[in-house]
């Protein structure tokens, strides 16, 4: 790799991706068909490399959260549909008519004025209709008491004109998690999914793309698979329920020593103070820190995996930088390429050390952060997003 680029970067593997495609394809059948979900850059994997692989593989459709990804794919030439999850301003329904994005409708209102702009446009915007299920977010209510309300303004919305309702889905809360009132509450999520697909096609609306199988789904509930299914972060090889359903890890985040530091017994290291050294030790600097996504608050959790073994984060990490406990590897010097994640140090575990979940790890792994992508164990692209 070139010296610049080896301070800190993050190595995606591309057939660890295709490895994970095809086991889940293999889990929710032929009838149901891949949407590649890439918001927030993939999870920080790199949602153009993502995108291209998962079209080559025979993913049938992309799912982002705005209009600002969506631009990204299409610029990069990403030729799958693509859904914009998230709450796109209807003043952007030329563009979206014009690149062929699909939008999620989470309201009549919503509907209302994406039909305003695609007649003025003189086009017809493809859309998914959200159903709110018990997540509380965005969709249409289906339960009790909004029902029957929602059903007739679903109705309503896809006699609009200038819209075409394509697809139908839903989101579940709690289907990554295993207690008996979770799986009680995604069955009702799904019960109240179902009903509402029922009263619908006894109106004669139907949709020919049907979905509700997030990650958590996908490994807890495979019949849910409907049309299409949406694996998010198992995709990533990322989750304990990745690694039940023997998913690979897709990113390993890596850096190098950068310099070895010999300090005396009751050395103060980093900010604050919060680690002195207990005896004479040999430390390691690491350009690495919170700006390139390693958290604070894996200050004194975490460590690092060198070529001879562990070496315990001490003291806070810093912006740029952080320190490591070398006294008990003395091979390991200025230079050694060390693992942050990866297949020898989870990032699910430091998920948890860090208190949060491994999806906001991945996803904070910064844009100065290169990504180098790899197929058959050579590089075949790489991401620099730093300006020159």
């Amino acid at each position: 790799m070139e010296s610049t680029l080896k301070r800190t970067w993050a190595e995606i593997d591309l057939d660890a991706l295709a490895c994970n495609y095809r086991i889940l394809c293999a889990r929710m059948g032929p009838a149901s068909r891949f949407m590649g979900v890439v918001k927030a850059d993939a999870y920080g994997h790199g949602a153009i490399e993502v995108s291209q692989t998962l079209e080559s593989l025979g993913a049938a459709y992309l799912a982002v959260s705005n209009i600002d990804e969506a631009r990204e794919l299409r610029g990069a030439g990403a030729g799958l549909p693509i859904l914009q999850l998230g709450l796109t301003p209807a003043d952007q329904t030329v563009w979206t008519l014009a690149h062929r994005i699909t939008q999620a409708v989470w309201s009549e209102s919503a509907a209302q004025a994406f039909s305003r702009e695609a007649e003025r446009a003189g086009g017809k915007l493809k859309i998914h209709i959200k159903l709110d299920t018990g997540m509380s977010r965005l969709g249409f209510p289906c339960d009790k008491s909004g029902f029957d309300e929602s059903l007739d303004a679903i109705c309503r919305v896809c006699a609009l004109p200038g819209l075409e309702a394509e697809g139908i889905f839903t989101h579940f809360s709690v289907s990554d998690e295993d207690s008996e009132s979770s799986r009680d509450y995604t069955l009702l999520q799904h019960a109240r999914f179902a009903a509402m697909l029922e009263a619908l096609e006894r109106r004669g609306v139907v949709f020919s793309l049907r979905h509700c199988a997030n990650s958590g789904a996908v490994a807890g509930y495979p019949r849910f698979a409907y049309d299409l299914f949406r694996p998010g972060i198992v995709s990533y090889g990322i989750g304990e329920q990745a690694a039940a359903l023997g998913l690979r890890p897709v990113m390993t985040l890596k850096t190098v020593v950068g310099t070895v530091r010999e300090l005396p017994a009751g050395a103060a290291v980093s900010y604050g103070r919060t680690f002195r050294t207990q005896r004479a030790s040999r430390l390691g600097v690491l350009p690495v820190g919170y700006a390139d996504g390693l958290h604070r608050a894996l200050s004194g959790r975490w460590q690092v995996w060198t070529p001879y073994g562990p070496a315990p984060i001490v003291g806070r990490i810093c912006m740029d930088m952080c320190m490591v406990d070398l006294t008990g590897l003395p091979q390991t010097g200025e230079g050694d390429e060390v693992e942050i994640y990866g297949p020898h140090n989870s990032v699910n575990d430091a998920a948890r050390l860090a208190g949060t979940i491994p999806y906001e790890l991945t996803c904070a792994v910064s844009k100065r952060v290169p990504r180098i992508y790899y197929r058959e164990g050579r590089e075949v692209a790489r991401e620099l997003l730093l300006r020159n």
